[in-house]
């Protein structure tokens, strides 16, 4: 299967669905991350025209560690909009070329504005790049795919319709995560924590409620046409 994680900025797939994407690429399947902000605010001290280089960098070398394609839309930080439609057609060229069996992004029910708006980017063009007469010839039509919304920050304002076992990942998921050092450390200076300490806290927390030592937990999108009869997450 080609599987495609569009989060909003570099990091955040490590935090909620980066265990079920090692699995997803370790059975053979084909894996894409894309990184719709470059992540250019998420530093106290590092200016943001440098920053957005080394995030990007940190995003790559995070992806390579599980033998996943990372690519980026370069929107900078607090400009993503999840009604602009420049920005929705980018997404929507993004399932044109890659044909994602499902897709994975942000519930509608996270914290952060910018992490709503690529939820509302991808449903809408999840839907969009299956029509025919829109923009057409650039690539090929993608059809409507399977949509699952991977877990909010701390597991906030989530309730999970499914959980991933990452027992066997879990390490693989921690250690992504610590590719992107410039976020370990304005993670400590923004929010005061253990970033690493966090994320395997909260990978243990869904553990519990499943029935084994890691997890992530997802919902799907119950939409019409996008529900399947099969499991599809590893």
């Amino acid at each position: 299967m080609n599987i495609l994680a569009i989060g909003c900025h570099p990091d955040d797939i490590e935090v909620s669905c980066a265990g079920t994407l090692a699995k997803f690429a370790q059975r053979g399947d084909k894996v894409t991350v894309c990184h719709v902000c470059n992540g250019n605010m998420g530093h106290v001290v590092i200016p943001s025209d440098e920053l957005r280089v080394m995030r990007g960098e940190e995003a790559r070398k995070a992806g390579a560690l599980a033998g996943i394609e990372v690519v980026s839309l370069d929107i900078g930080d607090l400009l993503v909009n999840g009604y602009d439609m420049e920005q929705r057609d980018k997404v929507m060229e993004l399932l044109r070329i890659y044909q994602p069996d499902a897709i994975i992004t942000h519930s509608p029910t996270d914290y952060h504005g910018d992490h709503l708006a690529v939820s509302r980017l991808v449903f809408d063009a999840s839907y969009v790049a299956s029509c025919v007469q829109y923009q057409p010839g650039a690539s090929k039509v993608a059809a409507v795919t399977p949509l699952f919304y991977m877990d909010n920050f701390a597991g906030s304002n989530f309730n999970p319709t499914e959980y991933v076992d990452i027992t066997d990942t879990i390490e693989l998921k921690i250690q992504m995560l610590e590719c992107h050092v410039s976020q370990l450390k304005w993670m400590r200076d923004h929010d005061g924590m253990d970033f690493a300490d966090f994320v395997r806290t909260c990978s243990k927390f869904r553990g519990y409620q499943c029935g084994v030592p890691y997890a992530e937990a997802f919902t799907q999108a119950f939409v019409y046409p996008k529900i399947v009869p099969r499991r599809i997450l590893p």
